[in-house]
């Protein structure tokens, strides 16, 4: 927050001092004058801007990439890396106890780059409002955009740590230190849905441009931020009741996403991680990505960069995200091809053997099996930096190979121009599914699940060896009509969702969503501990643990107007 009121002086400093004539006739790049913020062009700059706001986190500050908040914070993945003190924050993440309101790299700083993403929306939006429609046309697609993405980050901010503050294009600087967090839950949410209902109201079926949100994002967000706030909470973050009207909506919203039939399951789930099929029938929203554009490191993503197997040699850092060894026994599926639900985590999962769900092999690097589709790149334990602490597995959904034409590495790290998806269909069909399931319609719930299942057991092209085997022993079926009762469709979905989305971090939220997370989260961590002992003194919290504290420096910078979440 202190960085937004400093940057807005900055930015007026900037405007007043660039209208003073120099002695020296020269435009500093990227300075911007009165008159030029006045312009069309110039204003389609700032939309652009605040679209690229949306990717500008870090690697320590993350804002879209959920792998530390979202993944090692549930039973998914351990931080990796080269010890517990390598990035500790991390860490205490990943132990839960140990994290406090002074984290000043993951906690403060996401918070800080989420603010900054929505002052480049309200600033944006201020400038579009200067211009009539006649001079400039576009005028309410770009005000509908831009809410969009100031709800986007909203939205996340909200995931995150629950209870924050939410003002809009029209505040002051006196306004925006006056805004307190101290909202209800329903408050907040409805503030967040107003601007993707503008959107839906305001934004074309279909843009001119790849990466613009158009209609059917704004109801697909509208959907996912409408199936979180029907499971109502109390202040304690227990969940007490869920709303069936806002299951209704969520209902409603996908099923005309569905019916637009813009979208459409990849053939093969490998299609959603790859650059070559980036922005295909999948895709809802993405984040854009570039390289070769002319600059020096080109509009990469970086915050996946620590995620790379340190030992192999064409990458060489940095050993993060290494998938759990609860993650692998979840794959492992029965003689009729479905998960192990009671039984799957007995055992460590003997993988020569096993019959598993194909998306294992798309999200952990296994030693033996294809490396990211290259069956000449077989995942080697050797590449693991510390077997010892985190086990041989590694993550890779979000990596690619450093042949690849998005691959870029810059310094030690690495970085990619491949899209980072906010909305694919598969979680549409999810979310319906969710839905209709908690409306006791879980038979309406069991197609749309068994789609995806369709689609993974058919995602087996790329996952062969060099000598034309496959990797592992497949095997994932249908769910059957027999048993399907309520409560057998809501294990069959949160397990679905946890496959489907292994590792791209929605997990941790999902658990909260359903009011699940410390009797799951506990639960792993009492049988994993044994299996990693760096996990010996983690505890779940209830009450706690389910959002990240608000950053202390935020409730210092507002004397005390924000008030700090239960339990920190």
């Amino acid at each position: 927050m202190k960085k937004l009121i400093i940057t807005a002086f900055i930015t007026s400093s900037l405007l007043f001092f660039s209208s003073c004539k120099k002695a020296l006739d020269y435009t500093p790049t990227g300075v911007l004058s009165s008159s030029d913020l006045g312009s069309p062009t110039a204003i389609e700059g700032l939309v652009t801007a605040a679209y690229a706001a949306i990717g500008n986190g870090d690697m320590i500050g993350p804002i879209y990439s959920n792998w530390a908040y979202g993944s090692v914070r549930s039973d998914d993945a351990y931080k990796g890396g080269g010890g517990t003190g390598d990035v500790g924050e991390v860490d205490a993440l990943e132990h839960y106890n140990l994290v406090t309101p002074t984290m000043g790299a993951f906690v403060t700083r996401s918070w800080q780059n989420l603010f900054k993403s929505i002052s480049r929306a309200n600033v944006a939006l201020r400038a579009v409002n200067t211009l009539d429609e006649t001079t400039f046309p576009q005028k309410t697609t770009r005000l509908a955009e831009l809410r969009f993405l100031r709800a986007h980050s909203y939205f996340t901010m909200k995931l995150l740590y629950k209870n924050i503050p939410i003002f809009d294009e029209n505040a002051t600087d006196a306004d925006i230190l006056a805004t307190s967090n101290e909202l209800s839950n329903e408050e907040s949410w409805n503030k967040i849905a107003a601007d993707f209902q503008f959107a839906i109201d305001n934004l074309p079926e279909t843009q001119d441009a790849l990466g613009r949100a158009n209609k059917f994002a704004a109801e697909a967000y509208l959907a996912k931020l409408r199936l979180y706030q029907a499971y109502e909470q109390n202040d304690q973050h227990q969940v007490t009741s869920i709303n069936q009207s806002r299951l209704q909506e969520v209902v409603t919203l996908t099923q005309s996403v569905i019916a637009s039939g813009k979208y459409s399951l990849s053939s093969d789930i490998a299609d959603d991680f790859l650059p070559e099929t980036e922005n295909g029938p999948e895709s809802i929203f993405a984040i854009q990505f570039t390289i070769n554009d002319g600059t020096t490191a080109g509009r990469m993503s970086f915050e996946d960069g620590l995620n790379y197997p340190h030992g192999a040699p064409q990458y060489g850092c940095c050993g993060f995200h290494a998938a759990s060894q609860n993650l692998v026994n979840a794959f492992t599926t029965d003689a009729n091809g479905l998960p192990n639900f009671e039984t799957f985590n007995n055992i460590i999962a003997d993988l020569n053997t096993a019959t598993v769900d194909p998306r294992l092999d798309h999200t952990v690097g296994i030693d033996g099996h294809p490396y990211k589709y290259n069956p000449a790149l077989p995942f080697s334990n050797s590449w693991v930096r510390d077997p010892g602490v985190y086990g041989n597995f590694h993550t890779m959904r979000y990596q690619q190979l450093a042949t690849s034409s998005s691959y870029f590495k810059l310094g030690p790290f690495m970085g990619t121009a491949k899209n980072y998806d906010v909305l694919r269909y598969d979680d549409i069909l999810l979310m319906q599914a969710e839905a209709y399931i908690e409306l006791g319609q879980q038979d309406l719930a069991r197609p749309l699940i068994n789609q995806v299942r369709n689609r993974a057991a058919a995602s087996t092209g790329r996952l062969k060896k060099l000598d034309g085997t496959f990797a592992s022993n497949y095997s994932c079926k249908e769910y059957p009509a027999e048993g399907w009762t309520q409560d057998y469709a809501r294990k069959a979905l949160q397990w679905e969702r946890r496959l489907e989305f292994a590792t791209e971090g929605p997990r941790f939220f999902d658990l909260v969503r359903w009011g699940i997370a410390e009797p799951t989260l506990n639960a792993y961590i009492n049988v994993e501990k044994n299996r990693r002992t760096f996990l010996a003194t983690a505890k779940f919290t209830a009450g706690r643990d389910e959002y990240l504290p608000i950053p202390q420096s935020e409730i210092t910078f507002t004397n005390g107007l924000y008030k700090q979440n239960p339990g920190y």
